[in-house]
């Protein structure tokens, strides 16, 4: 299929799509609920190591989706593979690869505490090394199940029109952590339920995985890449609960003869401990490269209040800020309550807001 041919055929495809017009600084949460009663504890392999659907209905039986295959500890997975998230329990196909520099202030070498400043609390030589993620789709028959516990409209982009504060979302569209991916295998030549599968994949029984991208993926991959980029993930641990952070640049913006940049950032919270604990207030500190410096504080995220629990350990979500300078900084903490009423505070690594900085056009939305 030529270049015009894959375009003129995603752009139809994608017009089925249903991209959904979302408002910006309130990105609907949607969550993420165990997929069934033994949450993820329950990723215990048969003795056959036959997969089953869990996302059945009361009183149905449970049917074989697949075979698990062995997890890679190295190297990465290629387009069309099928996996289980090992956190939220979701089905879901890889469409590409990225390579991102994950900062991990857990392994960082520390250095005297300094003054809260523009770089965030304290201080730390944090050096980033290279970690796989992957932009998958998520099965859309699973995603009732886990919208308690990770949303699943969380790619978002801006709109394309005069609005400037208007965006929209690919429903079904994450990226994965590489060990987050349980790979499996599957006969079926449509395994997943998604309105984007088969435009941008198709079955091959020649290859393996047997699913290759066709055109229409890798035009849009390639238009979109600016805005779809996973670049830098950040990560801390404070009292057994692990908060990332992954940023992304959305594009710029004129509003009243100004320039306004906006990015997202995806935040997941993970309890690495037993102990229930609750999140309750967020307090976010804004730093801008035009000198402002915004505090926000707030009840809960996206408007809940997540518990983290042994069953339930996560929470993923997205949100959305705007400068009006092409760059800056973030950081804060989150407040969580113990189930004997005492609170703690959990730190919020501090990461970098960066534009585009070769960007020669404001982007005009998602390129079909």
């Amino acid at each position: 299929m030529s270049g015009c041919a894959a375009r003129r055929y995603l752009a139809a495809a994608l017009s089925s799509c249903r991209a959904r017009a979302l408002p910006l600084r309130e990105a609907p949460s949607r969550g993420l609920r165990a997929l069934c009663a033994g949450g993820p504890g329950a990723w215990q392999l048969p003795a056959r190591r036959h997969l089953s659907s869990r996302n059945r209905a009361e009183g149905k039986v449970l049917e074989t989706v697949g075979v698990f295959e062995a997890p890679k500890p190295q190297g990465k997975y290629e387009t069309g593979q099928l996996f289980l998230h090992s956190v939220f329990g979701y089905r879901g196909i890889v469409l590409f690869p990225w390579q991102a520099r994950l900062y991990d202030r857990d392994v960082a070498s520390p250095v005297p505490e300094k003054s809260e400043s523009a770089a965030g609390h304290g201080s730390k030589e944090v050096k980033g090394k290279t970690h796989t993620y992957y932009q998958v789709l998520i099965d859309a028959r699973d995603c009732p199940h886990i919208s308690q516990r990770s949303q699943t409209e969380a790619v978002t982009f801006l709109a394309n029109h005069d609005d400037s504060r208007a965006l929209y979302a690919i429903p079904g569209l994450d990226y994965v952590s590489h060990e987050d991916i349980l790979p499996y295998s599957s006969t079926d030549q449509v395994p997943i339920q998604h309105e984007l599968f088969e435009r941008f994949l198709m079955y091959d029984q020649t290859k393996v995985p047997p699913f290759v991208a066709r055109d229409t993926l890798c035009a849009w991959q390639e238009k979109n890449h600016p805005w779809l980029e996973l670049s830098d993930v950040h990560r801390e641990t404070t009292e057994n609960i692990r908060v990332t952070v992954i940023p992304f640049y959305m594009g710029m913006r004129e509003a009243q003869n100004s320039h306004v940049y906006w990015w997202r950032y995806c935040i997941r919270l993970e309890n690495l401990d037993n102990e229930v604990v609750q999140l309750r207030e967020r307090h976010w500190r804004i730093f801008s490269l035009s000198g402002t410096l915004e505090t926000v504080r707030g009840r809960g995220v996206v408007g809940r209040e997540p518990v983290l629990s042994k069953e339930q350990p996560a929470f993923q979500y997205s949100s959305h800020v705007s400068l009006q300078a092409s760059s800056g900084h973030m950081w804060g903490t989150f407040r969580f309550e113990r189930p004997d009423g005492s609170h703690f505070d959990v730190r919020i690594p501090p990461f970098s807001l960066e534009s585009n900085k070769d960007e020669k056009t404001p982007p005009s939305g998602l390129h079909w």
